[in-house]
């Protein structure tokens, strides 16, 4: 179980509006009530903070946001006490622009070791005025800008799949991979539980980087299969994993290696976790998945047997900080939602009290499969996104980028609530947060939620203790089928059978023992013998 911190939307400790690392070490013994094997922090590092810091200047060091390098060690030892290890975030594709490596880039003549560094190229046609390829930008707009030279005239052209304040690095270069094995010493030698690889999949791309007729994320197009996306899943990759592997191996504790790797079909990513690779690779097949039951079946048997095939577990999830929350995503009832882009007030708006269902319901769910599983902060809490933010303070480059016309991230980066009556519900001792909240969660806030036997929070920690209790992240998975419920998915994980009714209507429980369910009445449903609309429950195998 791994816990997702966004720092700047976690607690702040000094009123600064931004989220801290003390923050973090003040909470912790809250974060380990949930009973979680660990924490994955996003980027702490010295940065511009252009792209909410996945734009590094400094890859061992930490902003004076987030606090000092004094307390992230303070941060990662005080888990250890609590029995949790803290994996850090690398983002190896890219950096920032103020990046010492990328600064001596600007300043080298063309054809330098410095520019080699990165993916400087000449332009075509007049003047060198058309861009070396095709590619386009994640962000919007191309993935190339043009630098003058030496006399101001304009000059080459760097690549940046993300802002044009983040240049990719070279990977081909073997000081680049030398650059990296030096940041994982670092922070493994502080102590550091592992590394979750941002953007993984996107670090080498194909020699000669030819034009794509493809989308700019790879989506498929006719013609333009994904796997034949040059910028993606190049080969090469594994030589570099490999290694990083080689490094963890060498610390005490088996540091872990989570790869947020966007690549499809799933039989293609198991490669990912194949000996000697990754211990793990984020499956972002089951988290696009919209709620229906032969959808969910077929991403979590496909899920299962790809990893098989490498004898590697799969992992599960739901939310996380690129993507808009579960609990706003299950609200949106018919409607597709691209999961990179939030909602915005002139958007059609979730339901709420359905959303919280069928999130309660899914995690509940996914937390009864077999393999390791990720939250993200406030999940817990049963927190969407914050889908009424005006547009006076989004922040995320997507949308500036786009001049608006892609929401952005910022929904599901809202500073999460804490005490309901406190400034800032908690989340800040002035009431300061560098992005507004919500004016209803004060239901949402944590020290509300503790007090409730039925809330969204102790819903969380009873799954996740009864979780630990069965085994069932260690266990085995067989399907249920009943063609008299064709909403109804329904596994036997172990003596657990685990049960997931994504229909409007109540349906009959299976035979067994009743031992914990998503809705908040679920002494009735267990009296009964039903199982409620858009409602998930685990039970006793009859005759376990």
């Amino acid at each position: 179980m791994i816990y997702q911190i966004y720092p700047r939307s976690f607690k702040d400790s000094t009123g600064s509006g931004m989220g801290d690392l003390a923050g973090i070490t003040a909470q912790l013994p809250k974060i380990s009530t949930l009973g979680v094997d660990a924490i994955w922090l996003s980027p702490f590092f010295p940065s511009p903070q252009q792209d909410a810091g996945y734009d590094v200047s400094d890859y061992r060091g930490v902003d004076a946001l987030f606090g000092t390098l004094d307390d992230a060690r303070t941060m990662i030892s005080t888990a250890a006490a609590l029995g949790i290890r803290i994996i850090i975030d690398v983002v190896p594709n890219h950096c920032s622009s103020e990046h010492a490596l990328f600064k001596a880039a600007l300043a080298a003549a063309p054809g330098s070791a410095e520019r080699a560094m990165f993916h400087f190229a000449d332009g075509s046609g007049e003047g060198g005025n058309v861009p070396p390829n095709n590619w386009s930008s994640l962000f919007g707009g191309s993935g190339w800008t043009r630098v003058p030279d030496a006399g101001g005239s304009p000059g080459q052209y760097y690549f940046h799949l993300f802002d044009s304040s983040q240049p990719d690095f070279n990977w081909r270069n073997p000081a680049v991979l030398q650059e990296f094995e030096d940041t994982l010493r670092f922070w493994l030698d502080a102590g550091a539980g592992g590394f979750r690889i941002d953007v993984a999949h996107a670090m080498f791309k194909r020699e000669g980087m030819p034009d794509w007729g493809g989308a700019p994320d790879g989506t498929p197009r006719p013609g333009f299969p994904f796997a034949d996306a040059p910028m993606f899943g190049q080969p090469e990759l594994h030589r570099v994993f490999a290694r990083w592997r080689e490094i963890c191996d060498q610390y005490p504790g088996e540091p872990v290696l989570c790869a947020e790797a966007n690549v499809r079909p799933l039989t293609r990513l198991a490669d990912w976790v194949a000996p000697g690779q990754m211990h793990q690779c984020f499956n972002f097949d089951f988290l696009r998945t919209l709620w229906d039951r032969e959808a969910l079946a077929t991403v979590i048997g496909d899920s299962l047997a790809a990893f098989d095939t490498v004898d590697a577990p799969t992992t599960w999830v739901l939310s996380n900080h690129d993507v808009s929350r579960h609990a706003t995503r299950f609200g949106l009832d018919g409607i597709a939602l691209d999961l990179g882009d939030g909602i915005g007030p002139g958007d059609p708006q979730p339901d709420t009290a359905l959303g919280l269902a069928r999130a309660r319901a899914a995690t509940l769910f996914m937390l009864g499969l077999p393999g390791g599983a990720y939250l993200y902060q406030g999940e817990e809490l049963g927190l969407g996104d914050h889908t009424t933010l005006q547009d006076a303070y989004r922040q995320d480059p997507t949308f500036l980028r786009t001049d608006g016309e892609r929401t952005g991230r910022d929904g599901c980066r809202v500073p999460i609530p804490w005490v309901h009556d406190a400034p800032a519900y908690g989340f800040s001792p002035t009431g300061e947060t560098w992005l507004p909240q919500p004016d209803n969660w004060a239901g949402y806030c944590r020290d509300v939620q503790e007090e409730d036997p039925a809330s969204t929070l102790n819903m969380y920690r009873g799954a996740l203790a009864l979780r630990r209790e069965l085994g069932l992240g260690l266990g085995s998975l067989a399907f249920f089928v009943n063609p008299e419920l064709p909403d109804v998915l329904a596994i036997r994980n172990g003596d657990t059978v685990n049960v997931l009714n994504l229909s409007a209507h109540p349906v009959p429980l299976p035979a067994g023992e009743p031992l914990l369910f998503s809705a908040s009445d679920g002494s009735t449903l267990a009296a009964n013998g039903l199982l409620g609309a858009n409602s998930a429950a685990w039970l006793r195998a009859a005759g376990a």
